[in-house]
């Protein structure tokens, strides 16, 4: 088996200078380093001060005896922040690496010491390590375009807006149903809140009508940004004027797959520069994760390490696949290995066919080919 060449490691100065960042609300704590058995220096600055990184990664360079000219390497942790220290610390010239925080070996024990100089300091004996060429250390973060990432907002939107109708119509019938009125929430069920009567046939109680009145504005609120924003959806494939339209498109033609959930695998998956069908499965976290030990060996199911929305509309898209596509060969598949099962079999069944559906239409997108046996629209 190949070995990883290692550079030697420095004990003074050194060829790049090493900066780890543990990111927090109102201050960052840099610490840097020249190598794994070299002293380490720590800085507290306030999140986000432009200026006072720039005097940090300085009086580092002077600290350790490097010329100006020395390369900087740095890392965080992905959170909540995203993307935007990572453009910023480009911008002054920092050579950074985004880390998956699940990805990073810790201590096994029940308790262990946990602060920031500690996990400062293991970022950056890690983030050594990666230069020195070990594998398989981390996972490093793909870092899309402003443009790219500003493009998901409008599906990432309408997931929020489907949740917040769901969570108003289960409070106006959980109201409703603490005076034993039993109504279909339809666009007229407004007009006759004031006069519902009560399972007495007594009209509810203002308290409580009040609340319903207040909860259906929010609900007509919700599902008018909701039908305009799929509205818009339906024009931007329509126009074709990004890449991501035009993928988008492609997939609408197959039958059984919509504007919305072709536009959200085309912005969530194929906008990135996936190679293979290993990367396509394991974005989507619908790979089975091995466990053998000795004698023991079994499947601890799929990891789930992936975008949880691609997850969801890919499984919900095998269900319609299976429907609208009985002729196509996943379909056949499906039928002769799980369809003849019951019910958990089933399910079992669909998780395996939304992998290879999430695969079959990448390809699709990507090289124009058809999943075998399925049907175009006219």
């Amino acid at each position: 088996m190949s070995q990883v060449p290692h550079q030697v490691e420095s004990t003074g100065t050194g060829s790049a200078l090493y900066m780890a960042l543990e990111v927090g609300a109102t201050r960052w704590l840099l610490t840097f380093g020249l190598g794994v058995a070299t002293p380490v220096r720590r800085k507290v600055m306030a999140a986000g001060d432009r200026e006072a990184l720039r005097r940090e990664i300085t009086a580092a360079k002077r600290h350790f005896g490097v010329t100006a000219e020395t390369p900087v390497q740095s890392c965080y942790e992905a959170g909540r922040d995203g993307f935007w220290i990572h453009r910023l610390l480009e911008a002054e010239m920092v050579v950074n690496v985004v880390v998956d925080s699940s990805s990073i070996e810790v201590n096994r024990r029940q308790r262990r010491a946990k602060t920031d100089r500690l996990d400062g300091e293991k970022l950056l004996r890690m983030l050594i390590r990666h230069w020195q060429g070990e594998r398989d250390l981390w996972k490093v973060v793909h870092v899309p375009s402003r443009e790219t990432e500003d493009a998901r907002h409008a599906e990432r939107a309408i997931t929020t807006l489907v949740a917040e109708r769901t969570r108003q119509r289960s409070r106006l019938h959980a109201l409703l149903a603490l005076h034993g009125v039993r109504r279909r929430i339809t666009m007229r069920l407004g007009d006759q809140l004031a006069t519902l009567p009560d399972w007495a046939g007594e009209p509810l109680p203002p308290g409580v009508v009040a609340r319903l009145e207040g909860t259906w504005r929010l609900l007509v609120q919700v599902e008018t940004a909701l039908r305009a924003a799929r509205q818009a959806q339906r024009v931007a494939v329509r126009d074709a004027a990004t890449p991501a339209a035009v993928r988008a498109a492609r997939l609408a033609q197959l039958v059984g797959i919509k504007v919305g959930s072709a536009l959200m695998l085309s912005k969530e998956v194929f906008a990135r520069d996936l190679r293979n069908r290993r990367q396509v499965g394991a974005l989507s976290g619908l790979v089975n994760v091995p466990y053998q030990s000795g004698e023991a060996a079994h499947d601890q199911g799929i990891s789930r390490a992936g975008l949880r929305q691609v997850r969801r509309v890919i499984v919900e898209l095998a269900w319609v696949w299976v429907k609208w596509q009985p002729d196509s060969d996943l379909t056949q598949w499906y039928q002769r290995r799980f369809g003849g099962g019951g019910p958990r079999a089933r399910r079992i069944g669909i998780v395996a066919l939304a992998r290879k559906l999430l695969i079959a239409l990448w390809r699709y997108s990507e090289q124009g080919i058809v999943p075998a046996g399925a049907v175009l629209r006219a």
